[in-house]
């Protein structure tokens, strides 16, 4: 497997985006950030696509934000906007894109990694891993889109349980909430996941597509009025001496 932060590969006219930094487990730095962007720009413009499936290398599926940037993040307000910028792109992006995007969250999804999985089309997820939104637990407003998504699937006041928290969500309880549509054995949960784009590729493009859109919709209105309050609020989370000594006790977990 090359080095590139994004593979996209080709099954027929199903597109595999997998998300590739899997050392960090597929922790989101500026480069797959943009990676992803183009990526899904890249499959958009393809004729001879149908569907999506969204996966990680390795173990995780995503860590989400990556702990080796708080420090600089705190201190570069232009970095900071820039990557804002970028993870709000990523999240309006997969709002639009056309194509039915099935996710194969193969580990655990944990912050920004959940919200992606939560803007899909269908979820299929291990049943040996977790969701997971611990903005809070590290310091930060959930503002990257999991706090539009997530109430519009499961209910304002178990969305609040967990965004409030950052508590994972285990598999099955993800299906039962409404977060993921099926819990497959970990060794099936990408050939289970392929199945289901090629059903939604079979079907009559025009229709499949523009129902999601439809549906699409009631995430697009919540964006609109919620998305620029939640990032300009992350941002400022940045400012505060409890995100600043993030980094220090992670470390002091890691000894």
């Amino acid at each position: 497997m090359t080095d590139e932060p994004v593979l996209v590969s080709a099954d027929g006219p199903v597109r595999v985006i997998t998300l590739n930094r899997p050392d960090a487990r597929n922790a989101f730095s500026s480069d797959m950030h943009l990676a992803l962007l183009a990526a899904l720009r890249e499959v958009c413009a393809d004729p001879g696509a149908r569907a999506i499936v969204l996966t990680g290398a390795g173990r995780a599926f995503s860590a989400g934000g990556d702990i080796e940037d708080f420090a600089v993040l705190a201190d570069d307000l232009a970095l900071r906007r820039s990557r804002l910028r970028e993870g709000r792109q990523i999240f309006e992006d997969l709002l639009n894109v056309h194509l039915p995007v099935v996710a194969a969250v193969n580990g655990p999804a944990v912050g920004l990694g959940c919200t992606l999985a939560s803007a899909c089309d269908i979820v299929h997820i291990s049943d040996s891993t977790y969701l997971a939104d611990p903005h809070v637990q590290v310091a930060l407003v959930a503002g990257d889109g999991g706090a539009v998504a997530m109430p519009l699937s499961i209910g304002l006041l178990r969305a609040k349980r967990y965004l409030l928290t950052g508590e994972r969500i285990p598999a099955a309880v993800a299906v039962e909430l409404g977060l993921a549509t099926y819990a497959d054995p970990a060794d099936q949960v990408f050939d289970k996941a392929m199945a289901s784009a090629r059903q939604l590729a079979e079907l009559p493009a025009q229709a499949v597509q523009d129902t999601k859109m439809v549906l699409n919709q009631h995430l697009r209105q919540a964006s609109v009025s919620m998305l620029g309050y939640g990032l300009a609020a992350e941002s400022q989370s940045h400012d505060t001496s409890e995100y600043r000594a993030v980094p220090e006790k992670f470390a002091a977990r890691k000894g």
